[in-house]
């Protein structure tokens, strides 16, 4: 497994190093928007057997990278494999997405949660790093993942899906000490599960908190930001004589990224609500900043993408520290062309920025 990397655009990014150029990579670019994505899946028989099968894992990781110039992979996985180890029976139904068989939601329930051994139940994905790192040969980095205690821990009590959270909400009105359990319990085996990771191969990790800027900014601080710096503080952060970057994304954090910016972390991913010059202020340029196009901007004109990418390029303003994204995942119903004139278009305008 090489160390060396051709392209190390992001990492360098992620530590506010210059760099020639902005650095881009796409949340979800392996997936249901590519056709060879969708074939490999039918190949595997449904979702988790492609995330528990090393080799067509590695096989979709790498799909977009041979279609775009992209300067990362990420592993395909899933947040919810996480949960599933803990023994909550991961299951899905067509289109409703993940649920699970025995949600939390009591007091004894969330006592009885164990920390699992990462390596017995979540090995095919430390299989799936190593196998990936070979295959990418030192081309691009590779970035690992988990989601947030607190998005995690609202599958685990809602038992699926949720726009609202009723159940989750409760908890944290009702019985906080219980919550604050729960999410120590996910933020432990999140830091063992990332952490294997490293081990295995990924050069950096991003925490994804989908959910977090749902709760009132005290209770994000206190189940969703304190969980997340347990994190970060026990994080293996060098690896192979290199800094391993940590980046963590809480959708619609808005001025909350201030408080994320202490945590420790390298960097912060910012959704399309918050312009990146603002967030740069809130930050103050303590960390690298990561996005942040609307992911609706990929069904427009190739004009109309190449403008969003000048827009987002010129908001962040010159200076290192910037990686290119979307502001949330692509979409499945993005024509793969469109996404080829953005990964362009940030090659090409990116330059101007970087001295």
């Amino acid at each position: 497994m090489s160390t060396e990397l051709a392209n190390d655009l992001l990492l360098r990014t992620l530590m506010r190093e210059p760099v020639p150029r902005t650095p881009v990579w796409i949340m979800r670019q392996a997936g249901r928007y590519l056709p060879e994505y969708r074939a490999t899946r039918a190949q595997a028989g449904d979702f988790m057997s492609l995330c528990r099968n090393p080799e067509l894992a590695c096989e979709v990781t790498m799909q977009p990278l041979r279609r775009y110039a992209l300067d990362a992979a990420i592993l395909f996985s899933d947040i919810l494999t996480v949960p599933d180890a803990m023994g909550l029976g991961l299951y899905f139904e067509t289109g409703e997405g993940p649920k699970f068989e025995r949600p939390v939601q009591t007091a004894d329930a969330v006592r009885a949660l164990k920390v699992p051994d990462v390596e017995k139940e979540l090995g095919y994905v430390f299989e799936a790093v190593r196998t990936i790192r070979r295959e990418l040969n030192g081309k691009v980095p590779l970035i690992g993942f988990a989601g947030s205690p607190f998005t995690v821990g609202t599958y685990m009590v809602e038992g699926g899906s949720s726009r609202e959270f009723p159940t989750i909400r409760a908890l944290a009105q009702e019985s906080p000490e219980v919550l604050d359990h729960l999410m120590s319990l996910i933020a432990e085996t999140t830091v063992e599960y990332l952490n294997a990771q490293i081990e295995a191969g990924a050069q950096a990790v991003q925490i994804f908190d989908t959910w977090g800027s749902a709760l009132e900014p005290d209770d994000f601080r206190r189940f969703s930001l304190a969980s997340m710096q347990r994190i970060v503080d026990g994080l293996i952060r060098e690896k192979d004589g290199r800094k391993v970057p940590v980046i963590l994304f809480t959708k619609g954090a808005g001025p909350l990224l201030e408080d994320l910016a202490d945590t420790g972390c390298d960097a912060l991913g910012v959704d399309w609500t918050t312009e990146l010059a603002d967030a740069r202020r809130y930050v103050s340029d303590k960390v690298a900043l990561q996005g942040n196009l609307n992911p609706a901007t990929l069904r427009e004109s190739p004009e109309t993408i190449r403008a969003g990418v000048a827009s987002t390029l010129a908001s962040y303003g010159k200076g290192p520290g910037h990686v290119f994204n979307l502001g949330h995942g692509i979409t499945p119903d993005i024509d793969p062309e469109n996404l080829g004139v953005l990964v362009d278009a940030v090659h090409e305008l990116s330059p101007a920025y970087h001295d």
